[in-house]
């Protein structure tokens, strides 16, 4: 039999999600960002729980060629635009709108012969210093891709580094309003952060918000909130079984490096799970876990391929047992992502992309709203 070990893509969740992101920023269109192939939950798998969104968001040219051979019709947004001159060729054919956020990104457009005018999306840079440009010359670049034939629509974006803390916005969003002052055209300003926290203001709602990790049931300002308090479900569960049970006596130590000593007598299950299965290796005796839904906490070191948890709580547990390492468990029981990710010393988002392809994983669950 195969390994019992498997992740699971919910796609009634993606769906709740979406809408969640729709009720936060009313009014506003919401791009389903899919890059790093949807977050590791799988451009294909992840498509029929996101379908409901108003465009698709993602960062290469292969992405968006996967997005396009579902049969998605509608935009589809490079992030990060063209790496070299000659994808523009494949915008043109995909019809893909693409970020435009330095100079030689222009040049290539002035140099491009194209039938279709491109959409293009104008970057600013406000305040977080990776891609656009710096408000003292986005005019400047707004005017020579106005000048261009190639070039139809050009709308407005930012990226906030900061939503996720009080009054992160505020400097970032008066420099795009100061910058784009008069500017024609569609806004974008919103991650997810500040979909959540600010999009029920229209100024940072703008015309699309980007909604990233809150698609795929991540918060963005954990620890501050929760999952349930944003109103957001797990759209990835990693889950796997108990393989044995061993009674330790008290001294007996667990694991590489006999981190983990028993004082007393306990019980503990071996599971099969380590950190070839994208488990972080950096979670370590009382990082949670649910057997069989209920939550109890790992113990000793995380290896290769196993690790081992504590069955005090569970003391009906057995091997089989169904162990939940993060995402939905049984009766209903959720352990969320982040405060797995938080006892690694990392976030949500690196624990689903991280996820090894050794892991079979399937769809379940309708993508009705």
């Amino acid at each position: 039999m195969p390994r019992p070990i498997e992740a699971l893509i919910h796609a009634d969740a993606l769906a709740h999600n979406l809408a969640r992101a729709r009720a936060a920023a009313p009014g506003a269109r919401v791009f389903a960002v899919v890059k790093a192939n949807a977050y590791g939950h799988g451009i294909e798998r992840a498509y029929p729980g996101l379908r409901g969104a108003d465009g698709f968001a993602l960062l290469d040219l292969a992405e968006a060629e996967r997005i396009r051979a579902l049969g998605w019709r509608g935009p589809v947004l490079l992030l990060e635009g063209c790496f070299e001159a000659r994808d523009l060729e494949l915008c043109s054919r995909l019809d893909l709108w693409h970020a435009v956020s330095h100079e030689a990104q222009i040049d290539w457009l002035a140099a491009h012969k194209t039938h279709r005018p491109h959409h293009v999306f104008l970057k600013l840079n406000s305040g977080m210093n990776r891609l656009g440009f710096r408000p003292e010359a986005y005019r400047a670049a707004w005017a020579r891709l106005d000048a261009l034939p190639q070039v139809g629509e050009i709308a407005l974006m930012t990226h906030f580094a900061d939503a996720d803390a009080p009054g992160g916005i505020e400097q970032p969003l008066a420099a795009f309003a100061a910058a784009t002052q008069g500017l024609p055209g569609e806004r974008s300003l919103a991650n997810s952060a500040a979909t959540l926290r600010h999009a029920h203001a229209p100024e940072v709602a703008g015309d699309w918000v980007r909604a990233g990790i809150l698609c795929y049931g991540g918060v963005p300002d954990y620890p501050e909130h929760d999952s349930a308090h944003w109103g957001l479900r797990p759209a990835m569960t990693l889950r796997a079984s108990m393989l044995a049970v061993q009674a330790l006596r008290p001294g007996d130590a667990v694991g590489y490096g006999s981190t983990f000593t028993a004082a007393e007598p306990m019980r503990i299950g071996v599971v099969a799970c380590g950190y070839a299965d994208g488990y972080p290796r950096h979670c370590g005796t009382d990082a949670p876990v649910l057997v069989d839904g209920v939550r109890t906490r790992l113990v000793g070191r995380v290896s290769m391929d196993m690790l081992t948890v504590d069955l005090g709580p569970v003391p009906a547990a057995r091997a089989g047992s169904e162990v939940t390492l993060w995402g939905q468990g049984p009766g209903g029981a959720v352990l969320p992502i982040d405060e797995v990710a938080r006892c690694a010393g990392t976030i949500g988002y690196e624990l689903m992309c991280a996820l090894a392809q050794r892991v079979p994983t399937r769809v379940v669950g309708g993508a009705g709203m």
